[in-house]
């Protein structure tokens, strides 16, 4: 599939799923970003315009600690820091915002390991 064609589809993807999902105080979204090689998310207050957390696979703190594991590996255990630093902000329920990707691989992954790491969807 073209490149050019398969961003198209997925803006449009994301696009009808941002309509219906929507971060309030009491129930933040929570976004999924995935790269070729890493995985980020964050949690949004979308009443407020702000970011309450945010995790990444990127950094020098934390590169060691996933480095040989699959992506899928990884993107389980950014799930569960996510889900620490959301309990550290007090949230416990979310909104999932999958951000135009399918539910499938890394980001089925990511929502696994937060849900194992505490957050309600």
């Amino acid at each position: 599939m073209n490149p050019i064609v398969k961003s198209k589809r997925r803006a449009k993807v994301k696009a009808r799923v941002r309509k219906k999902v929507y971060g309030t105080a009491e129930k933040p979204r929570l976004s999924v970003f995935r790269s070729l090689s890493h995985i980020y998310a964050q949690i949004i207050d979308d009443d407020n315009g702000k970011t309450l957390a945010a995790v990444s696979s990127v950094g020098k703190s934390i590169e060691p600690m996933l480095k040989g594991k699959k992506k899928s590996d990884v993107s389980k255990e950014i799930g569960k820091m996510m889900a620490e630093k959301a309990k550290a902000s007090g949230i416990t329920s979310v909104v999932f915002d999958r951000n135009g990707y399918r539910y499938h691989g890394r980001v089925q992954a990511f929502a696994e390991g937060a849900r194992e790491g505490g957050l309600q969807f």
